[in-house]
């Protein structure tokens, strides 16, 4: 069986970094866009948010190099874990990734290509 995601996007802020027993864990989210036309002709675009994190050297890379607006690729498994607040159920998905690799590109006003 195959839990592997790859995403290019841009970082929605700077990463937060903790630091626990085992090493650091940073959190960040990706915003990866898709643009397209409607049959009209008009332009069209959706951006999915995607919860991100990364543990040991990987989170001290991306703690030190990433910030908000970078465009970057990684690669990681889909994670849910869940959660009771107020005696309700809550889940939330993460990518934990395992590689990253930092991008180019200009940014226009919005900080998304």
């Amino acid at each position: 069986m195959v839990n592997k995601s790859i995403l290019v996007g841009r970082v929605g802020q700077d990463p937060e970094s903790k630091q626990l027993e085992t090493g650091m864990v940073v959190n960040f989210s990706l915003a990866t866009s898709e643009k397209w036309k409607n049959k009209a002709g008009e332009k069209q675009e959706s951006t999915e948010w995607h919860n991100c994190k990364a543990f040991g050297s990987l989170a001290d890379i991306i703690h030190t190099y990433v910030k908000k607006g970078d465009l970057i690729y990684i690669e990681g498994k889909i994670k849910t874990r869940s959660w009771e607040a107020d005696g309700v159920k809550k889940y939330t998905t993460d990518i934990v990734c395992h590689t990253m690799q930092m991008l180019g590109g200009k940014k226009d006003d919005t900080g998304f290509e």
